[in-house]
């Protein structure tokens, strides 16, 4: 319950006070907004994380298995661009409060929220706790 509360109110915290300071990156709105963005974020990066796993399976299945010489390395490379393409997208859906003028500024942003993930992952939790 507690977790769940963390990774809906500090992304929402990313958007109203770290996001901003990234040139290209403009808020416009208060905490209760941000926390709406985030939930979008939220969806958002689901959709594109599911679409993302439906097009490598594909990609998998169609090359017999040869397309995961690529896809492991991108994968590993590019694990940041997944929160890059959802935020484009979340910008893209509400202008009024979010703007993302270019790929730069988002994929910095989607390193910002991908390391507040991994505070508020489950598996951090446990290997601080081991």
């Amino acid at each position: 319950m507690i977790r769940g509360v963390l990774r809906l109110v500090l992304p929402a915290l990313a958007f109203v006070t770290i996001l901003p300071m990234i040139p290209g990156i403009d808020f416009h709105g208060n905490f209760m907004s941000a926390l709406l963005i985030s939930l979008l974020f939220g969806l958002m990066l689901w959709l594109v994380e599911l679409l993302v796993v439906f097009v490598a399976a594909l990609w998998t299945v169609a090359s017999l298995g040869l397309a995961l010489l690529w896809l492991i390395p991108l994968w590993v490379i590019g694990f940041w661009v997944l929160p890059a393409l959802a935020l484009l997208l979340t910008a893209h859906f509400v202008p009024q409060h979010l703007t993302v003028t270019g790929f730069f500024p988002a994929a910095m942003a989607g390193l910002v929220i991908m390391f507040i993930g991994l505070l508020t992952s489950k598996s951090f939790k446990r290997k601080q706790n081991d």
